[in-house]
């Protein structure tokens, strides 16, 4: 049998230079700067901002619109109330079907039936089309995705395990709704007051839907579709924890409304309205801030134990308000108080948020985040009722105690919930 012949092997070259491998590039110490080095997360963000700007215009160019033309603020105030109710209606069941077919496919066609009501609610006005069809067109615009839970559940989809990132994404997306909610209502009455009433609800109609198609294309950070749910047992409303939160929220949307509200009677009283729209930014200002300073500290604990220490900071500084204007009676005074209450909204928000995530079935997210915005618009709303009847019946100045009751109200719901759950973990 003929020999095989030795195996060779090919020498190495023990001199020769190393390769130099390359160096992996740092990763950004901003935390913020870390979240968006994440593919695609610039792009949905673009998108989401440009499409949640017009949130904060709707309200005011319609008012503006429907008072300027039919001059009647009560017509106009009963327009927005509806469609705000109708909202309240129609969002959860649009944020179900997001959480079953998916954001581009849903929030398409959905921003679309908005701008379509958006544009007849114009149009009824323009051309003086009965009362009644102003209620029916501002109704359609209930459609409206939730862009900011859609946004937030990108977010929990890719910080999955990663407790911190999500902490610092939930603090940038609170500190982004304070600044379109800052800037909106100050865009939307310069384009009504510059060029025509009904010039914001023309751009908010088209900047939603620039927003919404440039958002939905971002399909690779889109967080997977669930499908249909097998059983109703989990919904959000269902699951354990949630509804005490939710009436939290409702609570919470209280103080929101309320502090609008009241501080445009109290400067209206003071000779002095206009300044009402400054002061109230710069409440949006200092919760802004605050978030983002949030979201580059450490979390303190779980996020149960932080929620009522967050609402009980709340409670504190909005007493702030209610002091400066009973004793003093000076905007610039109540202007501070404000700015150093807002310090307190994004925090406990922030905190608020990531315990719907938390708490929330899988594969409900966007339903149970538009539940809370939900129960926030159900507040606001109350809110708005109530300090108006305060201020009407008492004076300007009470009427910053409904904000204060009404973060107390809250702080309450949450401790008796946390005393709740402990007495369930040592009985169990």
């Amino acid at each position: 049998m003929p020999q095989q012949p030795p195996e060779t092997r090919p020498e190495i070259c023990t001199d020769a230079p190393a390769q130099p491998q390359p160096e992996p590039e740092p990763r950004p110490r901003n935390p913020y700067l870390r979240l968006f080095t994440i593919p695609g997360t610039r792009a949905f963000t673009i998108g989401n901002l440009i499409a949640r700007l017009p949130m904060g215009m709707f309200s005011i160019s319609a008012v503006i619109m429907i008072a300027g033309t039919r001059d009647s603020y009560a017509l106009a105030g009963a327009v927005t109330a509806t469609g705000l109710a109708t909202t309240a209606v129609v969002a959860p069941w649009t944020a179900r079907l997001v959480d079953r077919y998916g954001q581009a496919r849903i929030a398409v066609p959905a921003t679309a039936i908005a701008a379509l009501g958006s544009l007849a609610l114009l149009l009824c006005v323009r051309y003086g089309a009965p009362d009644w069809t102003l209620f029916a067109a501002y109704a359609a615009t209930a459609t409206t995705p939730n862009t900011g839970g859609m946004s937030r559940a990108r977010w929990a989809h890719l910080l999955k395990g990663d407790p911190a990132g999500l902490h610092t994404a939930n603090s940038f997306e609170q500190a982004a709704d304070e600044l379109c909610f800052m800037l909106g209502p100050v865009l939307a009455a310069f384009l009504c007051g510059t060029f025509f009433p009904e010039a914001g609800t023309l751009v908010g109609v088209v900047l939603m839907l620039t927003g919404v198609l440039v958002f939905a294309a971002q399909r690779a950070t889109e967080p997977p579709v669930r499908g249909r749910p097998r059983t109703t047992a989990k919904s959000p409303l269902r699951a354990p924890g949630m509804p005490p939160l939710l009436i939290g929220f409702l609570a919470t949307g209280a103080v929101f409304g309320s502090m609008e509200v009241v501080t445009i009677a109290f400067a209206d009283a003071h000779g002095n309205r206009s300044a009402a729209g400054v002061i109230l930014a710069l409440q949006a200002a200092g919760s802004g801030a605050a978030g983002l300073l949030y979201g580059v500290l450490k979390p303190a604990g779980p996020a149960e134990r932080r929620y009522p220490w967050s609402l009980a900071t709340m409670a504190v500084l909005m007493s702030g308000p209610l002091l400066a204007a009973t004793l003093t009676g000076s905007l610039v005074v109540l202007a501070g108080a404000l700015l150093v209450a807002g310090m307190a909204t994004a925090p406990t928000m922030v905190t608020a948020m990531t315990l719907v995530q938390h708490r929330t079935p899988e594969g409900r997210l966007n339903e149970g985040m538009t539940l809370a915005v939900t129960g926030l618009l159900g507040g606001i709303a109350c809110g708005s009722a109530v300090g108006g009847w305060v201020v009407e019946r008492v004076s300007a100045a009470a009427g910053y105690g409904v904000p204060v009751a009404a973060a107390a109200v809250a702080l309450l719901i949450a401790l008796m919930t946390r005393r709740r759950d402990c007495q369930t973990l040592v009985l169990g």
